[in-house]
């Protein structure tokens, strides 16, 4: 759309458009499409359009979508296959972030928890004895975990994968869900 298009859609004037377009594109919400050309000798008219980032910040697909996948794995699997399924999501998203994090134990499993807080999490590393936990303050699949605990499995293994260590999911399940991966010192780390 042009700025004088949307000036007239919003029903504001084209200069307060064109400031909030320049914020919507310094925070890589929107960006310039191209241009048309009118008919007669004037400046073409530049055209915005979403960023395709944008697209999925925007959504409200996302979580129905995520919801029905999750039931129709749960539902048609068997529970060791949903298992298996749930754990190759959980080894590709660590894929996706770039695999086991550089650096010594505590090193990774900071990156790791780094990773669920990119997620959406908000989460810390605490010493609890022997071992290192990444204790949550909530989940950032709430919606997928309070109906399927079973999630759980794919994050801790994109938090083994990351870390490099055997993370064991004890997550607190119910209505408000909250992560919670505990590594012991002495586990044999992931992978081996």
């Amino acid at each position: 759309m042009t700025v004088d298009e949307l000036a007239g859609l919003v029903g504001t004037t084209d200069n307060s458009v064109r400031s909030h377009l320049a914020s919507l594109e310094r925070d890589g919400l929107v960006k310039q499409e191209g241009v048309r050309r009118g008919a007669g000798a004037g400046k073409p008219a530049v055209l915005y359009a979403l960023h395709p980032a944008a697209e999925l910040e925007i959504s409200s697909a996302y979580p129905p979508v995520l919801m029905a996948v999750v039931d129709a794995i749960i539902r048609e699997l068997p529970a060791d296959e949903a298992e298996r399924l749930l754990r190759v999501v959980g080894h590709d998203l660590a894929r996706s972030v770039g695999g086991r994090a550089a650096g010594d134990r505590r090193e990774r499993i900071d990156a790791a928890a780094r990773v669920l807080v990119a997620l959406g999490g908000d989460v810390e590393v605490v010493e609890e004895g022997t071992a290192l936990v990444i204790r949550g303050f909530g989940c950032p699949l709430s919606l997928a975990v309070s109906e399927h605990p079973e999630v759980c499995r794919a994050v801790e293994t994109l938090v083994s994968d990351v870390s490099g260590e055997c993370a064991r999911q004890c997550c607190e399940h119910g209505k408000r869900p909250r992560c919670r991966f505990r590594i012991e010192v002495g586990d044999a780390p992931a992978g081996v």
